[in-house]
């Protein structure tokens, strides 16, 4: 059975913000930290190299391979900032506040920005409220 590449890990996730040379991703990265620690009430982790995580869960799979995952996050990578809101297990039911968004792209369980500026922020609280919710719901404890 394959091992989860994305762990929890010791670096800070202030220090790897920190670092990022972009200055208007790095203001964007802070941003969304306050916003993830005020909303889920987590602290923030750092999973892999890159993805800041607020709290965590179990799962396994039909196949057996089982793990533990972020419940919610974003990742403020070169080409965008990618916050992992969407609920895969009902896909379309984001539509509505999506479409109040701003620019934007999703992927399967991802949302896609460029930049903070180009989105409505009370749009982004309400998707990661609604995720860290979901998450709660599904995963109990």
């Amino acid at each position: 059975m394959t091992e989860t590449k994305t762990r929890a890990t010791e670096i800070d996730p202030r220090d790897y913000i920190g670092a990022i040379t972009d200055a208007t991703k790095r203001t964007d990265a802070q941003t969304l930290l306050t916003l993830y620690e005020r909303v889920t009430g987590a602290p923030a982790t750092m999973w892999g190299p890159s993805m800041i995580g607020f709290g965590s869960y179990d799962y396994v799979y039909d196949s057996g391979h089982k793990g533990t995952a972020m419940r919610g996050g974003f990742a403020p990578r070169k080409g965008n900032i990618v916050l992992y809101v969407l609920d895969y297990q009902q896909p379309g039911q984001d539509e509505p506040l999506l479409a109040r968004l701003g620019k934007h792209k999703v992927g399967k369980s991802c949302l896609y920005i460029n930049k903070l500026a180009d989105v409505d922020m009370e749009i982004v609280e309400q998707l990661v409220r609604k995720s860290w919710e979901t998450m709660n719901a599904r995963y109990p404890g």
